[in-house]
């Protein structure tokens, strides 16, 4: 006697779902105590006899569907969690609206910290252009403006209209914070723990993977267009 199988019995009348267990489709309605039934995708009930469909073939599609859903999400929000380098929050530059950092999950993340008086103070040219040249790939530049060292005495409207008046920065800029120190905001707390080195001078660059782990720490003489900068962005970029 051949093993049986799950047959689906859907009631004509008010379109409850009933279970039998029967290779017969008349036992499976008998089974579920009702004379009007159709099989679920067969409008009649023409044969007497059909064969159900197993239930592990059931399982293995479901599982399948399930195994794709899961290669299709992004990996960062896989779980609906924000990577820890990019859990934290800061007012924007522009109108001190409080950001969450979590928005870049998934994203290429060079951060840089920054300042209007500086030597290096140009490198916000180079690192617009890298914005503008990667950022459909899914590369953002997080710019912090800060006077620890003493470069950057300006307030948040100062700062914002320098940056876009004299380099056309679009990137995201956020407001002014202390990156080293006792006093340093925990992004740049969290950089200096993980990559074991604090910001020394002005724009310093942290670059962070999509799946929100940090790559490299980059000093302030590694400028944008550097070979070894741009290999390591690439490559970060190839990974989806």
């Amino acid at each position: 006697m051949p093993q049986k199988s799950w047959c689906f019995c859907l009631f004509e009348n008010n379109q409850k779902k009933a279970y039998g267990q029967s290779h017969n489709f008349r036992e499976c309605a008998r089974m579920t105590r009702q004379s009007k039934l159709k099989l679920y995708g067969i409008p009649t009930m023409s044969q007497s006899k059909i064969r159900a469909i197993p239930r592990t073939w059931w399982v293995m599609v479901s599982f399948l569907g399930l195994m794709t859903l899961l290669a299709l999400t992004p990996r960062a929000s896989l779980a609906g969690e924000c990577p820890t380098l990019l859990n934290f929050k800061h007012s924007r530059l522009q109108d001190d609206s409080p950001q969450n950092l979590c928005q870049y999950a998934g994203k290429v993340t060079l951060v840089v910290n920054t300042a209007s008086y500086c030597g290096f103070t140009s490198q916000y040219e180079g690192l617009e252009k890298l914005y503008a040249t990667y950022k459909d790939k899914g590369l953002v530049i997080l710019g912090f403006p800060s006077n620890d060292f003493s470069q950057e005495p300006g307030d948040s409207k100062e700062i914002a209209d320098f940056c876009y008046n004299t380099y056309g920065v679009k990137f995201p800029m956020f407001s002014k914070t202390a990156v080293k120190g006792k006093e340093a905001h925990p992004l740049f707390a969290a950089l200096t723990k993980t990559s074991g080195k604090a910001p020394s001078w002005n724009f310093n660059k942290y670059l962070i993977d999509r799946e929100g782990k940090l790559v490299s720490h980059y000093g302030s003489t590694t400028g944008p267009n550097d070979k070894a900068l741009l290999a390591a962005i690439e490559k970060a970029l190839s990974t989806k």
